[in-house]
């Protein structure tokens, strides 16, 4: 833990706005070098300005690629066009406007000139396209984020008509398109001033805030809330979910306070993470220091001003839940808990409705479906994997151990296909409001059903060679046949849902697991691990871990 992590950020630790947005139009990519190229990972196109790695002509190309993309698949509808609070979101936005309106794609912006977060430009598509109906004309979209990342970090990512994140079908063809244009120095982008893609024809509004806050009662017992009189402490953490907070609270009378409603690029009142960084991740404890403290010092006064307190990522798409009696949540306990609670009170739903998981989420998801009666699909990590299911009806919840998940409907149709953080945020309210009890007691209570796990992930130093050939394990490879003393019951290089590959390698025994994955960014492989025996336990899984892929890979 570094020695200023949970503390308030100082001077030092702050972004130079203007050198950010004077590198975003002045620098230009140098393609010869692979981190500054176009590159999509689970959740976009992702870099800094200051690292020439998310600059101008890194915008234009993407967007020159979405546009002639949507077009080859068919996709005539309008694109919702939206953005968080980072400081290179805006003149990112306004560079793909450029790039739209002078391809003549209709495009819709917020109506408030706001913020938008992602879950609400996913509502957005989904309910387009549903009143569009069949045969018509589709909706997709873009949002520019990068999600939790630090404040010199910039996202742009590509939902299609799902309303979920791009397959990498999909983002790997708008990835080699945007690259050939920036090689070819930008000739084939369509571009024009930003005043006359603001008036353009095809450039209309569109309130994404009335659109999805008015149509929360479909999806949450907000009523329950209400009666209950449940305190709400809302922390949007600077992002996007600013202006939301406030609209929830009002249009649903709701007893809800927004804690810190400051928007700051440089995010200069946050708490630095674990590694003296600024970044909006609201699972993580040094991150949300400030509201964790909070709530605990009215709990040990005997104030409580609230029953439950809450935080959002810059995009709102994670969520992070503070009991009285718990503190943070651990985001594999909250969706426990929250799974158990939906199956068991969502009557709307199709009563076959499976559960989706990510393969590195906690296993006493396993047990708690299997107590409910229920099938677990698991799949590999990225939320598109849920997509289907969530259309469907067949998939009601999906969920992942980064704090990230969305569910349906009362009526069991879809809400969401993108993550949804302010959604997950208020069920944990309205699970208060119906059970009596906080989320972090009634995790208690499955640990008492189903055991207690302990749940780590760890680094481990590896080349770009080891991580490739880490990647395209099979299990065949693996020799082993125990794990930190315990049978070996699967060994796992594709998700055991689907079928996909899950990117690296999964080793099961009774009561362990771990699962190792090559970092896209770093020379690491990121080991995931669990235990039902114990912290004791759970060092040694990790330990035989790391010498197992050691071994592999070397």
């Amino acid at each position: 833990m570094a020695s200023r992590a949970g503390t308030v950020a100082l001077p030092q630790d702050l972004v130079d706005i203007t050198a950010l947005l004077d590198a975003y139009y002045d620098v230009t990519p140098d393609l010869s070098d692979p981190a500054q190229r176009v590159a999509f990972g689970t959740s976009g196109h992702r870099g800094s300005s200051l690292k020439a790695s998310f600059n101008e002509g890194h915008i234009l190309a993407i967007t020159q690629a979405i546009v002639e993309y949507r077009a080859g698949q068919g996709i005539t509808g309008p694109l919702f066009l939206a953005k968080d609070t980072h400081g290179l979101s805006e003149p990112a936005q306004n560079s793909a406007l450029e790039v739209l309106a002078a391809n003549g794609v209709n495009v819709l912006i917020d109506a408030r000139h706001g913020y938008t977060p992602t879950p609400a430009l996913s509502h957005a598509i989904l309910k387009y396209n549903n009143e569009a109906g069949p045969g018509q004309p589709q909706a997709d979209g873009i949002v520019v984020t990068p999600s939790h990342n630090p404040p010199a970090d910039g996202g742009f990512k590509y939902n299609p008509p799902h309303g979920g994140p791009a397959d990498t079908d999909a983002t790997g063809w708008i990835a080699n398109r945007a690259n050939e244009l920036l090689e070819n120095g930008l000739r084939g982008v369509k571009r024009i001033p930003l005043n006359d893609a603001l008036k353009a024809d095809g450039t209309g509004k569109f309130d994404f805030l009335s659109s999805y806050v008015d149509d929360l009662p479909s999806v949450l017992d907000l009523d329950a809330i209400r009666t209950a009189g449940v305190r709400i402490g809302a922390d949007p953490m600077g992002g996007a979910s600013v202006d939301y907070w406030g609209e929830i609270g009002e249009r649903h009378q709701l007893d809800l306070t927004v804690v810190n409603p400051t928007v700051d690029p440089q995010w200069a009142f946050m708490t630095l993470d674990w590694d003296e960084k600024i970044r909006m991740d609201c699972s993580s404890p040094s991150a949300m220091a400030s509201l964790i403290k909070r709530m605990s010092d009215s709990a040990s006064a005997g104030t409580g001003a609230f029953d439950v307190a809450t935080g959002n990522d810059a995009d709102a798409d994670r969520h992070g839940i503070v009991t009285p009696d718990g503190g943070l949540m651990n985001p594999n306990h909250y969706l426990a808990v929250a799974i158990d609670y939906l199956y068991r009170n969502r009557t709307g739903w199709n009563p076959e409705s499976v559960v989706g998981k990510t393969l590195v989420s906690s296993s006493i998801i396993d047990r708690v479906a299997a107590g409910l009666g229920r099938k677990l699909v698991e799949v590999p990590v990225g939320f598109k994997w849920f997509v289907p299911g969530l259309l469907s009806g067949e998939g009601a919840f999906g969920g992942e151990e980064s704090a990230g998940a969305s569910f349906n409907k009362r009526d069991g149709s879809v809400w969401t296909t993108d993550k949804d953080g302010i959604l997950l945020a208020l069920l944990a309210s309205e699970i208060t409001a119906v059970t009596g009890k906080s989320p972090s007691q009634l995790y208690k209570g499955l640990t008492d059903q189903f055991g207690a796990p302990v749940y780590a992930r760890i680094d481990a130093a590896a080349t770009r060679e080891q991580k490739a050939k880490l990647g395209k394990l099979s299990a065949a490879d693996v020799t082993a046949t125990t794990l930190a003393g315990e049978d070996i019951t699967a060994k796992l290089t594709e998700a055991p849902g689907n079928g996909a590959s899950i990117g690296g390698l999964k080793v099961v025994t009774e009561n362990a697991w771990f699962a190792a994955r090559p970092s896209g960014t770093e020379d690491v492989y990121k080991i995931y691990a669990e235990s039902f025996k114990g912290a004791d336990h759970l060092k040694q899984v990790q330990e035989e871990a790391k010498a197992l892929v050691d071994g592999v890979i070397s």
